[in-house]
């Protein structure tokens, strides 16, 4: 198997400092990318990644993507640092939002919706999507790049849930975004896909869960993947974006890729 996949590619990752982010820049630098930009606003974290990964093949910057100019800048700086931009993994998002009433017992019911809570996990998990997606897509339409952006989307975005309302809908909006993007970057030989990791793998996300917490939803989600003898990881999920992002997926486009260890078998 080759380990220069995406030799001379340059590569944005939002989200990119911890989890599942901070594994696929370590994927994407090994298999030979030129430049790998981790994003994200944990500025301590992702300045470490850069340095662990090497100043030559990864840099970080700051972008918060509910800002649509510092996703623009992003991309724009990238460009101009780089010549080009082939690879957008719009990877940022959150499972639950900071903003959520902290006397709010509904956890996200339909029937209780939080909605100040409701509009900010939209604005990163949707709307800082479509942002990575826009300004990207532009960048390679106007260099005639024949480049592949890749979402991250979820299990969640192929059921429904008993709480947190808000963030399964979230994840079924990417999937729309990126069956849309496809058809229409499409005719510019630019691939739009998506990923969508089991919870397990989402430890990025799942931070801000306690101890107790993060254990109980481990025995709730263990017992129901299929594959025996797998966990998954987020090292896992970072070599499906590695096959989405090269030429060994060249002819995949409006594709959901799946990594669950089974999960959502039936």
């Amino acid at each position: 198997m080759s380990n220069n996949k995406l030799e001379g590619k340059v590569a944005i990752i939002t989200g990119g400092a911890s989890g599942i982010g901070k594994a696929t820049a370590c994927v994407f630098a090994d298999h030979g990318a030129r430049m790998v930009v981790i994003a994200d606003i944990q500025d301590e974290l992702g300045e470490q990644v850069a340095a662990i990964i090497g100043s030559q093949k990864c840099r970080y910057i700051h972008c918060d993507v509910t800002d649509e100019e510092q996703v623009k800048a992003m991309v724009e700086w990238t460009v101009q640092n780089y010549g080009q931009l082939d690879i957008m993994f719009s990877n940022a998002g959150i499972i639950r939002s900071k903003n959520r009433n902290s006397n709010s017992v509904s956890d996200q019911n339909v029937l209780d919706l939080d909605l100040a809570a409701f509009d900010h996990l939209f604005a990163v998990n949707v709307r800082g999507m479509a942002a990575c997606v826009k300004h990207a897509g532009r960048a390679m339409v106007e260099r005639r790049v024949r480049g592949s952006i890749v979402c991250t989307a979820s299990v969640a975005a192929s059921c429904g849930g008993d709480t947190d309302t808000d963030y399964f809908m979230s994840k079924h909006a990417v999937v729309g975004l990126v069956r849309s993007a496809s058809h229409q970057l499409g005719a510019h030989g630019i691939r739009v896909n998506s990923v969508s990791p089991f919870v397990v793998a989402m430890t990025s996300l799942t931070h801000h869960l306690t101890g107790t917490e993060a254990e109980e939803a481990r025995k709730v989600y263990d017992p129901e993947t299929k594959l025996k003898g797998v966990v998954v990881k987020a090292k896992h999920v970072a070599d499906a974006v590695l096959f989405l992002a090269s030429q060994d997926s060249e002819a995949v486009t409006g594709h959901d890729m799946v990594v669950d260890g089974g999960f959502l078998l039936k």
